[in-house]
């Protein structure tokens, strides 16, 4: 399983059950709902938190990638001149 996938199911869990015991707690109704819509609130601003970790973690990933790519074509692009440069004097 990816790490993507143990943190949504675990913050699913953790919604679920939070959502479960406040619905068997002995509170009014009106309490027992502003309780399921905060809980509700803060599970959703989680998600949003660990799904904002998860681009930056991709960005700084690619961006690395994109370095490494643009490092490797230099030297090749070098070593071509340097290779191309080394016929001619032979040629000559």
């Amino acid at each position: 399983m990816s790490k993507t996938n143990v943190v949504i199911g675990v913050l699913a869990g953790v919604a679920v059950g939070a959502l479960l015991g406040i619905l068997f707690a002995p509170d009014k109704g009106s309490e027992t709902r502003k309780k399921i819509s905060k809980k509700g609130e803060d599970a959703v601003d989680g998600i949003k938190d660990k799904f904002d970790d998860l681009l930056c973690s991709l960005s700084e990933k690619i961006d690395a990638v994109k370095d490494g790519a643009s490092n490797l074509y230099e030297k090749g692009k070098h070593k071509a001149d340097a290779l191309a440069k080394d016929a001619k004097s032979q040629m000559s």
